[in-house]
């Protein structure tokens, strides 16, 4: 069973996680919501499974889709689509399942929108209560996750990632030819998708567990920086900044503590370097 993944989730990150897990060497499984979507996963080469939470865990086979060593659990919540704590559900009824499972190891592909704007660097230890969260119901998910792991052999890591870019998520693209935005000054906080599967890999092979990482890039240059590097090279149309007539809240999440732990190298340090593929 060593050098088993099962992605719950294989989205626009899973799906290419999946198939870089393949060509290391892993037995990959693979989840998706849809039906027509499991051609696709088992084209690349992934076993595929129908496996909804609505929020009950709904499937077949869901006990095969468990039995791996490690699962990486991907599947952030559709807070416009979904009743409040529809996530936490999905997770506390996932876990019923994980419990009779032969998973060993928990990645938790969280998000540093679980931070409020504190207007300076924001450090993993700052999330201390539900209520102070911007997102309470991700930090709800991340603590059944830790209960979990407190009460059972299994270990958890969890990542709260940055906004995820690269390939297709172009910045510029959602903000082209906009008029009159206030936020040209903020510093971002992304990661490209890149790093995030390089990262998900060096935690399963260096045994990085029972941990909670901010995961981004370590340079965060401002939005008006990034919009105008895309524009430039990809062709969108440079939004519009103008000054903002009140202070701007914000956050700038650090990644020291991961880059210290794991001795990490990010392949894009810097979002002004992202490789995009250009539109057609």
């Amino acid at each position: 069973m060593s050098k088993s993944i099962s992605i719950l989730g294989c989205g626009w990150l899973g799906l290419p996680l999946g198939k870089y897990f393949l060509d290391k060497g892993y037995a990959v499984k693979g989840s998706t919501t849809k039906e027509e979507k499991l051609p696709v996963l088992i084209e690349n080469g992934i076993e595929a499974f129908c496996i909804q939470l609505n929020p009950q865990v709904v499937g077949e086979n869901v006990d095969n889709f468990l039995n791996s060593e490690t699962l990486l659990i991907n599947i952030p919540p559709r807070i416009s689509h979904q009743k409040v704590d529809a996530h936490v559900e999905q997770i506390s009824n996932l876990l019923t399942h994980i419990k009779l499972s032969s998973i060993k190891n928990i990645i938790y592909i969280s998000s540093t929108s679980v931070y409020p704007e504190l207007n300076r660097e924001v450090f993993e230890e700052d999330v201390i209560t539900t209520e102070e969260s911007a997102s309470p119901t991700m930090i709800k998910a991340e603590k059944l996750l830790i209960a979990l792991w407190k009460e059972t052999s299994v270990n958890l890591t969890i990542l709260r990632c940055g906004g995820l870019m690269g390939y297709d998520r172009i910045p510029a693209k959602y903000f082209s030819g906009l008029k009159g935005l206030t936020t040209g000054d903020i510093q971002v906080n992304y990661v490209h998708r890149d790093d995030v599967i390089k990262i998900i890999e060096t935690i399963i092979e260096n045994i990085i567990w029972n941990e909670t990482f901010n995961i981004v890039s370590p340079i965060h240059p401002t939005r008006k920086e990034v919009y105008a590097k895309n524009c430039e090279e990809l062709g969108y149309e440079m939004p519009e900044f103008i000054a903002p007539t009140e202070p701007q809240p914000f956050k700038i999440i650090s990644p020291k503590k991961w880059i210290e732990y794991s001795k990490y190298k990010f392949i894009y340090e810097n979002p002004l370097d992202y490789y995009y593929k250009r539109p057609n």
